[in-house]
C-alpha cells in the first residue's frame, strides 16, 4: 500500500466516525459540526485521491468548520444543559481526538519527505485543517467534561481559542 492509499484509507476512517457521531448526537449545532468535519474529511480524500492520479488539483479551501464551531460553542457558555445531554458521547469524541492526532502526525511525516512544492501547499493544507478538526473536538470534550468551566471566565483562563 502507498502513501497516498493509506492516506485516504485514514480519510474515509475519519469521515465515517464523523457522520457516525452526527447521527448520534441530538444537539442540531453540534450534529453540524460534525457533518461539516466529515465533509472536510471528503474533501481531503478527493484532494489525495487526484494527487494520487496526478490530476489536476488545487490547494483546500479554509473550512467553515471552525467558524460554525465557534459560534455553537459561543452559544454554549453559562448553559449546562447541552453537555448532560452529550455526556455519552465523552468517550467518542477522546476517541476522535486520538484519530486527529494519529492524522497530524501522519501528514506531518509526510510533509518532511516532500519536495514537490505544489503537493507540499495541498498536505499543508489538509495538515492545517486536521489541526482545526482537533482543536474543534478538543473543545467540544473539554465542554461535555467541565461544562460549568467553559468559557466561563475566559479572560483568566488558559482555554485555547477555537
Amino acid at each position: 500500500m502507498n502513501i497516498y492509499e493509506i492516506a485516504m484509507e485514514k480519510e474515509l476512517e475519519v469521515k465515517k466516525y464523523y457522520e457516525q457521531l452526527a447521527e448520534e448526537t441530538s444537539h442540531a449545532g453540534v450534529k453540524n459540526i460534525f457533518m461539516m468535519l466529515a465533509a472536510d474529511e471528503q474533501l481531503h480524500y478527493d484532494a489525495v485521491l487526484a494527487m494520487q492520479n496526478e490530476a489536476d488539483y488545487e490547494v483546500l479551501a479554509n473550512s467553515p468548520a471552525l467558524e460554525v464551531a465557534r459560534e455553537v460553542l459561543g452559544e454554549f457558555i453559562g448553559d449546562t444543559a447541552p453537555a448532560s445531554t452529550m455526556k455519552d458521547s465523552l468517550d467518542s469524541y477522546q476517541h476522535a481526538l486520538l484519530i486527529e492526532t494519529e492524522s497530524i502526525q501522519f501528514y506531518e511525516g509526510i510533509l518532511e519527505s516532500v519536495k514537490d512544492k505544489r503537493l507540499k501547499k495541498v498536505l499543508s493544507a489538509i495538515y492545517a485543517q486536521e489541526k482545526e478538526h482537533y482543536t474543534i473536538v478538543e473543545n467540544l470534550y473539554e465542554y461535555v467534561l467541565k461544562p460549568e468551566y467553559f468559557l466561563e471566565w475566559g479572560e483568566f483562563s488558559n482555554l485555547r481559542r477555537l
